[in-house]
């Protein structure tokens, strides 16, 4: 007994003195306000927020007032989470604009009912114990409630949030709040252009009767590829969101060698071969990061490590790593799905042609990233089968 106190003793922390509070203020203030990427802000309000009061854990929420919803994305030990937007003391808080504070979930009654609702039901979901609970909403530009702070579980010895806790979270809510703003517009903007890429992928793969699930799978595997590769996560969604351009050209060659069932014509390969300059040209002049990614992508997936694709016939690393990428996630999509000149392939005969095109069509190094992420691309695979797609109440 003796040492299991000694050890519980040994975990609490103390509250920060005013020089180390100003050292967490200003080294996430700079961070926070530099950060336009939504999941980046949003861990970092959180961090600042465990650190400035000395809690267990601190949840960042926002409010989605079109689906009455309160989520958050990174919650300190937990994954994204949605809940009704007046469910749980968090939901009490935002929907009466009341900063709150309580000693024990589990004795409290003034908030009993929320309470209930809330933590103590996400308690017996997870295992987790709350006892201390703090919320405080926080405002945007316009003064409307966006969101709000959590804190649970105080480190101290004292194991109770204080008045100074509620004064010191609700400054970081302060320092955070304009560039949370700042994140949610820049990811309503890129979500919108991500809406409008997939879209316009997918009219180029309708003119051949491909399904939408081709471009959202080519985009899955053409991510897990570039992680696998070790691109860091920005690069690799930057990949994902641009990659479904990728025969946008096709939207300019005719119906009847797009969806011809025999072998095509010397002549006919020809023009099928132009889908790639046209994509590029459609694409090259935006300004856009994604749609200048997009336009290397729809130039380059049918070039080959060594030399022999189109449209220029370069080889090895002169061909971009985007295109060499692409290549191996369209044709692994194309190969075992039906068209309407082949019948899927078998994927034992798949992964034996790549391993016979390492180094002839394919870069080695992408085909060893691909099978790599195997598990990860049998996963994309089945999420997004075509089959997906049918209506399941129909017969």
């Amino acid at each position: 007994m003796l040492n299991e106190q000694i050890d519980i003793t040994s975990q609490l922390k103390s509250d920060l003195d005013p020089q180390e509070m100003l050292r967490v203020i200003f080294n996430y203030a700079a961070k926070i306000a530099n950060e336009r990427i939504l999941d980046n802000v949003l861990m970092l309000m959180a961090d600042m927020g465990r650190e400035m009061i000395v809690s267990d854990r601190c949840t960042v929420w926002l409010l989605d007032t079109n689906k009455n919803e309160l989520w958050s994305k990174v919650a300190h030990g937990l994954d994204e989470i949605r809940i009704p937007s007046t469910a749980g003391l968090v939901g009490y808080a935002v929907t009466n604009d009341k900063a709150v504070f309580i000693h024990d979930a589990y004795t409290n009654e003034e908030y009993k009912s929320y309470l209930v609702n809330g933590a103590l039901k996400m308690d017996q979901h997870t295992g987790y114990h709350t006892k201390a609970m703090m919320v405080i909403p926080f405002r945007n530009s316009q003064g409307q409630i966006m969101g709000a702070y959590q804190a649970i579980n105080k480190l101290t010895a004292s194991e109770q949030f204080s008045d100074k806790d509620m004064e010191y979270l609700t400054l970081a809510s302060s320092y955070a709040g304009k560039s949370l703003e700042s994140a949610l517009l820049t990811n309503e903007i890129e979500e919108t252009q991500k809406e409008i890429i997939f879209r316009m992928g997918e009219i180029g793969e309708s003119r051949s009767k491909e399904t939408g699930n081709h471009v959202k799978r080519v985009a899955e595997y053409s991510y897990l590829l570039a992680l696998g590769l070790g691109m860091s996560q920005e690069e690799a969604e930057l990949l994902k969101m641009a990659s479904p351009m990728h025969d946008i050209g096709k939207v300019a060659i005719p119906d009847s060698v797009l969806n011809k069932p025999g072998k095509l014509t010397d002549e006919e390969f020809k023009l099928m071969q132009n889908h790639t300059l046209i994509g590029y040209n459609l694409l090259k002049n935006s300004n856009r990061h994604i749609l200048k990614t997009a336009a290397v992508v729809a130039y380059e997936h049918h070039e080959k490590w060594n030399g022999r694709g189109y449209p220029r016939g370069i080889k090895g690393e002169d061909i971009h790593i985007y295109g060499r990428i692409t290549a191996i996630a369209d044709v692994f999509d194309a190969l075992g799905s039906e068209r309407v000149y082949k019948k899927a392939w078998e994927l034992d005969r798949i992964l034996t042609l790549f391993k016979e095109e390492q180094g002839e069509h394919f870069d080695p190094k992408v085909v060893d990233a691909f099978f790599q992420q195997w598990p990860a691309i049998l996963r994309v695979r089945e999420q997004y089968s075509d089959a997906a797609l049918e209506d399941p109440t129909e017969v």
